[in-house]
């Protein structure tokens, strides 16, 4: 099966039904569930190579939000998007200069909602391996890529519980290459994963 059909097949919102997903911050956390959320995207671009890789940003120290994070490229859903597929491209192009049309959509992932009040829909696309990115200065501090299969073996993702405003928060983190993957953006990668049930 290609990498292509393999994803596709994934995102079958009839596969996995017995899959247990991570939905958001709040199985933790006493998040309104009333309170209006803001719609956001990202996009996961895997590299079509023979060992695909997934493409990550570091955003820079001067960020207001998740300053120095590790991210997919991706941010609000503006009113000029048609939708999330279209916001997680245009956030894309403007991060590091990845030419939507070089992006071959494979659809819409797993929503999150996150601790910012955000509800963030993942976007997952085929990219030609080894394009030339060029990270934004004001967002991006860096562009890297990450084997697929590291990112989506189960043994990489470790469960981490801290104490956060008096109450245990749990989330997952992935480290890879001095890079430490958390938060939203690890717990997409661990539902992309079940999704898939992908074991390295």
């Amino acid at each position: 099966m290609s990498l292509a059909d393999r994803l596709r097949n994934a995102l079958d919102t009839g596969h996995g039904i017995d899959t247990i997903l991570l939905t958001g911050d709040h199985r933790d956390l006493e998040l309104d569930q009333s309170a209006p959320l803001m719609n956001a995207a990202v996009l996961i671009a895997v590299t079509d190579r023979a060992e695909p890789g997934v493409i990550l940003t570091q955003r820079t120290d001067t960020l207001a939000r998740h300053a120095g994070q590790v991210a997919f490229p991706g941010g609000r859903i503006d009113p000029g998007d048609s939708g999330a597929i279209d916001a997680a491209l245009r956030e894309a192009e403007e991060e590091i200069a990845l030419p939507r049309d070089r992006v071959i959509v494979i659809g819409e992932a797993d929503r999150y909602r996150t601790v910012t009040g955000f509800e963030v829909t993942p976007v997952i696309g085929i990219v030609p391996p080894d394009l030339i990115l060029i990270p934004s200065e004001a967002e991006v501090a860096q562009v890297f890529e990450v084997p697929l299969d590291f990112v989506l073996d189960t043994t990489n993702h470790i469960e981490v519980a801290v104490e956060w405003q008096g109450r245990n928060r749990h989330y997952y983190e992935i480290n890879w290459n001095g890079h430490r993957i958390w938060g939203a953006t690890a717990a997409m990668i661990v539902n992309l994963s079940r999704r898939l049930r992908w074991n390295g």
